[in-house]
């Protein structure tokens, strides 16, 4: 039972300090999405949560869309395509959250 407590505490430490590497990433550059015209007749407001993974350089590579209102989404993945972050060593992801 004790070799088994120990095993089990050395993995969650390992695994702690393997997620310690994945830090965010500071963003350079943004984008302010456009204000969808349906969006201005329905007098809708709200948030838009993306995952993004972002190359070595920087660029985004690809987006989720995870959730918020549909005639948002649109318009923020648009925008958020062409957010910059800083270099890193390698590729990270992201969740974000953009608001209108």
């Amino acid at each position: 039972m004790r070799i088994l407590r120990h095993i089990l505490l050395c993995m969650l430490l390992l695994a702690g300090t393997a997620r310690a590497g994945d830090e965010e990433r500071k963003l350079v550059s943004r984008t302010e999405p456009e204000y969808p015209d349906l969006a201005v007749k329905m007098n809708l407001h709200g948030a838009v949560k993306l995952k993004i993974w972002i190359n070595p350089d920087g660029t985004v590579r690809r987006l989720e869309y995870i959730g918020g209102h549909p005639v948002l989404a649109a318009s923020a993945l648009k925008a958020v395509k062409d957010w910059k972050y800083e270099p890193a060593a390698k590729e990270s992801t992201e969740t974000v959250e953009v608001k209108f």
